[in-house]
């Protein structure tokens, strides 16, 4: 055990999803501030380095006087550094993305994750993956498709970005749970925080841009703790659910994304995003009902395979 005593992993999966949920809302205003700060014209490095910058900040100062320097020792930190990468990967592709796509664009092509989750749960986390999982990431895949229409007019590269962002936040979730049980989610949440601004650090001040009216002030600072609420919840919510389990329940967020591209940028989803999203999401809860039937049902496991 490690000297910040994290607590042990838990099968509280109704008490994990709660979580889950309430940190979906933080990540639609995480994204909703980000796209306000790109079209206000701040670079997508700077939006990025605030963004942990002030994480950063407000977990030291929360956590610090209390826990004193133990909050930074961990049981593993070559996985802290790789899942902070990681965290680091899926923002800056998510926050290019935002510069050129819609909020309900890039937010339904990052929530492939759960699909990718299902896929990398086998090799990463040893658990069975049988064939109608498999197929169901499939036909996930087939919305996404639907949504970005590669090769049509309507197509832009930067729906690729939030594809690795995607693959990247898969990685991220995966490594959670590794996590839990090892690191307390303060010190989870801190190295989030510590590896991003130390790999964003070297870029970020190349042509800086202040905020230059109120709301694009509080979209600076807001960033940062929606972010910090969010991660928070995120990695607690792990602590007592797995991410096959929580993963379906993060799609809840398509409707704070959808609600803010409508009415806060004038952004109405289009046509092609109700007929993929459904998809998208009808395949993640697929994987999540077919997980919970063959954890009541053991035998179940082998024939699947």
């Amino acid at each position: 055990m490690t000297a910040t005593t994290p607590a042990a992993v838990e099968d509280r999966r109704n008490f994990g999803i709660g979580l889950l949920v309430f940190s979906t809302l933080f990540f639609a205003t995480l994204d909703t501030c980000a796209k306000w700060l790109a079209l206000a014209g701040l670079p997508a490095f700077q939006i990025v380095f605030v963004r942990y910058a002030v994480h950063l900040a407000l977990i030291v100062a929360l956590f610090l006087p209390v826990r004193g320097f133990k909050l930074f020792r961990t049981g593993d930190w070559k996985l802290e550094v790789v899942r902070g990468l990681c965290m680091a990967g899926i923002t800056l592709a998510n926050f290019y993305a935002l510069q050129y796509l819609p909020l309900t664009v890039t937010g339904a092509l990052l929530f492939t994750m759960p699909l990718m989750v299902c896929l990398l749960a086998a090799p990463m986390l040893g658990e069975k993956v049988g064939w109608r999982r498999a197929t169901a990431a499939g036909v996930g895949f087939i919305g996404v498709l639907i949504i970005v229409r590669p090769g049509t007019e309507a197509f832009h590269p930067a729906a690729i970005l939030c594809l690795f962002g995607a693959f990247s936040g898969a990685l991220y979730a995966i490594f959670t749970r590794k996590l839990a049980g090892v690191d307390s989610a303060a010190t989870q949440t801190t190295y989030a925080g510590l590896v991003a601004v130390i790999a964003i650090t070297p870029f970020a001040f190349d042509g800086w841009v202040w905020p230059s009216d109120v709301p694009t002030w509080i979209a600076f600072v807001a960033i940062g703790i929606a972010g910090v609420l969010a991660q928070q919840l995120h990695a607690i919510a792990h602590r007592h659910a797995s991410p096959t389990v929580l993963a379906p329940f993060s799609y809840l967020q398509l409707l704070g994304l959808a609600a803010s591209s409508w009415f806060i940028f004038g952004q109405p989803p289009d046509v092609w995003f109700y007929v993929g999203a459904p998809i998208i999401i009808l395949s993640g809860f697929y994987i999540f009902l077919r997980e919970q039937k063959l954890r009541r049902q053991p035998s179940l496991a082998p024939v699947e395979e």
